[in-house]
């Protein structure tokens, strides 16, 4: 079906693909994410699941796969519910890593390999992670050198629970921490498990509401929260995606994104697996490099965001490609007006666009527009909660979540129609996040109705709108930064005083950092010296682009004397547009 042309697959109808999906799936089947694998690996042993760098592994490959890795750990010591981080790029091995974490019955905690020394310290403390899984060397951050590192920092040592490092070599000339497992070291440690020691240790890992994966999302209070999801909520989210989206067998999906992030995670690696389907992983694949693989691997689907979607529709070379088997296409992140949605239709040709939205604390996507809502809706509207099927709930009309809004102040429910917070619960919808119970309890209440942070309103239809956080945070390139996280570090740097930072709106970007800084008296400082001293100590798309210096007396305060960053906003508006630069 990886070659089904475009003509053929839109005379199945909607309903026809979802009737399939129904068909071959009566009775919701709880399982493990190991479970679930062990099926649809089975099932679609010779398919193609993956294309990445050249190169394509099928179902069966990436099963064995997980098998080896599995052993690996066994001998390595993992035991259940152990933590196991993984740092890296796209990788082939790591939806297999995945897995085999799964087999063992340990936690897998996905870290977003942008992340700096500092962040890394913090994420890898908290965690409890055990044992980490890292490439050598990303770009421009050496990730074996910040590990080894820390490992070597008395306070990390004490606060750590990281006992095993298991890396990547991809820099032959960089020398390895000698306490480091090179990758040839822990896969030989597999040979010496037998399968039956794997089964015995599988079969007490078979109850799928453990949690299973940890994912990491940015906290208002500057420190990054980890969201805990169990197996079954990230197996209902991949079903219900392809519920909502009527995904047919072997579907064909580009999907740009890093797979440390939930919407790659739910939306292709979990989803294509319920269907027999693949996916073509580019992690920062360019505008003519993303139309040369979905010309050359006949892509059905595109998974995007606005910032990689409006510079491949702009391509001087984009009708040079043969897209003809391109029908569908999910952009989310972040809001696109009318014109980007036709543009999407006309140059490529699509005839089902959706978009979403979601969290990580709710797996993903909790709703998404309907096949065939016209382009003004799509623009205006999130979408309302997916067909879930099979895995959905009787009480919330098929659907995994229901949604409400809430006064910001006190909590209490508003009626239809009112804008207020935006609140969700449901069988896709986090417990909590890893030892933090107050913040937990903040924005989860005994119910389980969870605080989104963004205000908004469901309108007649049952659609969301969107518009804007009650927090202030901010979205680059889909990537979520908390404003307090940066003020943090700008605030550590021997010349300022004082800082307060916004989002503003940017045109590659969707929204980009904005810092206003008061030096201390007699102290001098320009752009770059806070550009520099961020970038040790911050991911990229954290860096603010914009600083200005502004003195005590041109802080916008209230009576209280607090800064009021929607004044703050304004006064941005104004130098961005050259009034006051």
């Amino acid at each position: 079906m990886s070659t089904t042309t475009k003509q053929t697959t839109l005379s199945q109808s909607v309903l026809d693909r979802r009737k399939a999906l129904e068909n071959r799936f009566p009775v919701w089947p709880r399982d493990t994410i190991a479970g679930h694998f062990r099926k649809a690996c089975a099932q679609y042993k010779d398919r193609p699941y993956i294309y990445i760098n050249d190169e394509e592994f099928t179902y069966g490959e990436v099963w064995d796969r997980a098998v080896q890795y599995a052993k690996a750990f066994i001998k390595l010591g993992v035991k259940r519910r152990d933590h196991i981080a993984v740092l890296m790029n796209n990788d082939s091995t790591y939806p297999s890593l995945m897995i085999a974490s799964s087999i063992v019955g340990a936690v897998f905690i996905p870290i977003n390999a942008m992340l700096a020394k500092d962040e890394l310290r913090y994420i890898i403390s908290q965690s409890d992670t055990q044992f980490l899984i890292l490439q050598q060397k990303l770009k421009d951050k050496h990730h074996g050198v910040a590990v080894s590192e820390l490992l070597n920092e008395a306070d990390f040592q004490e606060n750590s629970k990281l006992d095993q490092v298991i890396c990547f070599e991809n820099e032959k000339q960089d020398s390895v921490d000698d306490s480091f497992l090179t990758w040839g070291d822990f896969i030989n440690e597999s040979e010496s498990v037998t399968d039956e020691e794997l089964e015995q240790r599988w079969s007490e890992s078979h109850y799928p509401d453990e949690v299973a994966i940890i994912m990491y999302t940015s906290g208002s209070t500057g420190s990054p929260k980890g969201v805990m999801l169990s197996d079954d909520m990230l197996l209902r989210a991949g079903y219900g995606t392809c519920m909502s989206r009527a995904i047919e067998d072997g579907r064909v999906t580009f999907a740009p994104l890093p797979f440390y992030h939930c919407f790659a995670i739910i939306e292709a690696i979990f989803a294509m697996s319920f269907v027999g389907g693949s996916f073509i992983s580019a992690l920062g694949a360019s505008p003519l490099l993303s139309l040369q693989l979905m010309e050359k691997y006949k892509a059905n689907d595109y998974l995007c965001v606005p910032s990689t979607l409006v510079p491949l529709l702009n391509h001087p070379r984009v009708s040079e490609f043969d897209l003809s088997n391109l029908f569908a296409m999910w952009c989310g992140a972040a809001p696109a007006p009318v014109p980007v949605w036709q543009q999407a239709v006309d140059v490529l040709g699509l005839t089902e666009i959706i978009t979403g939205y979601g969290q990580t604390e709710v797996a993903s996507s909790g709703v998404t527009t309907e096949i065939g809502d016209s382009l003004e809706r799509i623009s205006s509207r999130v979408g309302r909660p997916k067909l879930n099927g099979v895995s959905g709930l009787p009480e919330f009309n098929g659907s995994s979540v229901q949604y409400k809004t809430i006064d910001r102040d006190t909590g209490a429910d508003l009626p239809a129609g009112s804008v207020g917070e935006l609140a969700v619960r449901g069988v896709t919808v986090t417990r909590g996040y890893y030892k933090k119970p107050e913040e937990t309890a903040k924005a989860i209440d005994k119910d389980g109705w969870l605080r989104t942070g963004d205000v908004g309103r469901i309108d007649e239809n049952g659609y969301l709108q969107v518009l804007g956080r009650s927090k202030e945070m901010y979205k680059v390139s889909g990537e979520l930064v908390s404003p307090r996280e940066v003020e943090i570090v700008i605030s550590n740097h021997p010349a300022v005083s004082q800082v307060n930072i916004i989002g503003v709106p940017d045109a590659l970007t969707t929204e980009i950092g904005a810092g206003f800084i008061e030096l201390k008296q007699g102290e001098t400082c320009k752009r770059m010296d806070i550009i520099d001293w961020c970038s040790s100590r911050l991911a990229r798309f954290k860096i603010p682009r914009h600083i200005w210096f502004i003195d005590s007396s041109e802080w916008p305060m209230t009576s209280t004397g607090k800064v009021q960053k929607f004044r703050l906003q304004e006064m941005a508006e104004e130098k961005l547009s050259g009034k006051n630069s």
